[in-house]
């Protein structure tokens, strides 16, 4: 499976001539959509979500049933269904979004299990109850601490991580974000930049 990074939270799949998007939102490179199979929304928040994108993209779009995503078509599903979007097996997980404050923002959040191998947690921090090979880990916003994405990481203890979640914040930053989940994690955490897959 290629796995390839894009700008904040957008990851594209590909495996044998299917192509899965997850969060395609409005940082996000409209490249990362060219051939898509389908998509897979995370919660209903603009830079997880492009709808004017969307809108007109013509492939199955999957959100929380919960979300309001006005303007695009979406097959809403819910915390523990289990489906196939563009020939990949997905399990959605967790249900809300992490609070940022005083309980805001409180709306539907799920994240995705691939083929049993690939998680993306959207905005939380749901531990999963079965071992993944690959956790794609927000590293910043304004509803975490970076220890809070080093227990995350070290709670599921993937095979690997690889960081989303991250268009604002600077390269120091990330520098230091990036030291941190390095040294205090054993799961061959890596960095990705936009455009660069594995």
């Amino acid at each position: 499976m290629r796995i390839t990074k894009y700008t904040h939270a957008c990851v594209r799949l590909e495996h044998e001539g299917r192509v899965l998007v997850i969060d395609p939102g409005t940082w996000s490179e409209p490249a990362a959509l060219a051939g898509a199979d389908a998509v897979l929304v995370t919660h209903e928040h603009a830079d997880h979500i492009d709808v004017l994108r969307l809108a007109g993209l013509g492939v199955p779009v999957y959100a929380p049933a919960e979300a309001d995503i006005p303007q695009v078509e979406v097959i809403g599903v819910s915390s523990g269904t289990e489906f196939t979007a563009g020939g990949f097996r997905v399990r959605a997980v967790g249900g809300r979004h992490a609070f940022i404050h005083a309980g805001q923002p409180d709306c539907a959040n799920l994240g995705y299990v691939l083929d049993e191998a690939v998680y993306h947690p959207g905005d939380s921090l749901h531990v999963l109850d079965q071992p993944v090979e690959t956790l794609l880990v927000p590293v910043h916003g304004s509803w975490m601490k970076t220890t809070e994405a080093i227990d995350f990481v070290n709670a599921i203890r993937p095979q690997r991580a690889f960081a989303i979640h991250d268009a604002q914040i600077n390269d120091r930053g990330l520098s230091s974000v990036n030291g941190w989940l390095t040294e205090e994690t054993d799961s061959g955490y890596r960095y990705l930049r936009p455009g660069d897959s594995v």
